[in-house]
């Protein structure tokens, strides 16, 4: 059959990215199916200094086309196409998206996750209109500004750093009293005299016309609300957001099993349905990063190869 493939890959991130080159390398006919931009999270991000091996002043798009380039290179078909809808337990399995239907003898979901937000009235309205959540996409555009930064964890301080380049100022604001970023992290960040912070705060509401011009803090401990303003010759406010992200599971809910919005898997990264493997961000796991995004990546693609083998498919 012409769209029957033997692995079908559910995102272009890392994890989708690593499990496609291992496949395609094994000589299956796999399929990568991306929505939206390939990379996952890892394109909004200027710097990558934690990926062994890769070069220095490795930036996420960079690494991202190196990854699309090698599976490829093995084979692997790529198309940018939304799954709307997908059946796990039959065999071969179904997967429909906005334009085709595909069958797989097995698949990998690496859908990754959403930025979180932060759920304050005006926050949508704002965004792209001085709200971001990708501080290498809108950088640029704060030049000059003072900048305010939501979030306490590695991205939030990570994307503050990069954001010194363009801001007169970033100040963070946390809603607790100490970050959960690493602490070689922080350090750089208290050493750079262009970022402050407001700890124990939390925005509440946005405000403005056409562009933001105030918002209202409020602290987590005393209940205490205070807006803040524009800055003397500042005409706007410019706000990244960075709180953390939501798993892309919504389409399997009803199918595999899922915990708190992630996909239940063993370490070889199989589901509740044989044939059926979990990566990346999607999947309970205590550490999120690109280096173990592969790693999930390579490991269900070798798994999926052995199914594939032993089930005579």
């Amino acid at each position: 059959m012409e769209n029957l493939y033997d692995v079908i890959i559910i995102g272009a991130g890392p994890a989708g990215l690593s499990a496609g080159l291992y496949a395609s390398r094994a000589k299956l006919n796999t399929l990568i199916i991306e929505k939206g931009i390939d990379g996952g999270q890892i394109v909004g991000t200027d710097s990558v200094d934690n990926y062994p091996g890769a070069p220095e002043n490795t930036t996420g798009p960079s690494l991202v086309a190196r990854m699309v380039e090698q599976a490829k290179e093995f084979g692997a078909k790529k198309v940018m196409e939304e799954v709307t809808e997908v059946d796990l337990k039959s065999q071969p399995k179904i997967i429909k998206t906005n334009q085709n239907e595909y069958q797989a003898k097995s698949v990998i979901i690496a859908s990754g996750a959403s930025h979180r937000f932060i759920g304050a009235p005006g926050e949508e309205e704002f965004s792209g209109r001085g709200i971001s959540y990708c501080a290498t996409c809108d950088g640029p555009f704060a030049e000059g500004l003072h900048v305010y930064v939501i979030g306490g964890g590695d991205a939030a301080v990570e994307e503050s750093l990069f954001l010194t380049k363009y801001a007169s100022k970033v100040t963070i604001i946390h809603r607790r009293d100490e970050f959960k970023a690493a602490k070689s992290i922080v350090e750089k960040a208290k050493e750079n005299e262009k970022i402050d912070f407001m700890f124990n705060s939390q925005v509440v509401e946005i405000k403005g016309d056409k562009f933001i011009e105030s918002f209202i803090v409020k602290d987590t401990i005393s209940g205490e609300e205070r807006e803040i303003g524009l800055d003397e010759g500042q005409k706007r406010h410019s706000i990244f957001v960075f709180i953390g992200y939501i798993p892309n599971t919504g389409l399997f809910t009803d199918q595999i099993d899922i915990v708190n919005g992630y996909i239940m898997t063993n370490e070889q990264c199989e589901t509740s349905i044989p044939g059926v493997y979990a990566v990346g961000d999607v999947r309970v796991k205590n550490v999120r990063q690109v280096v173990t995004a592969t790693g999930d990546g390579a490991t269900a693609a070798v798994t999926a190869e052995k199914f594939i083998e032993t089930n005579d498919l």
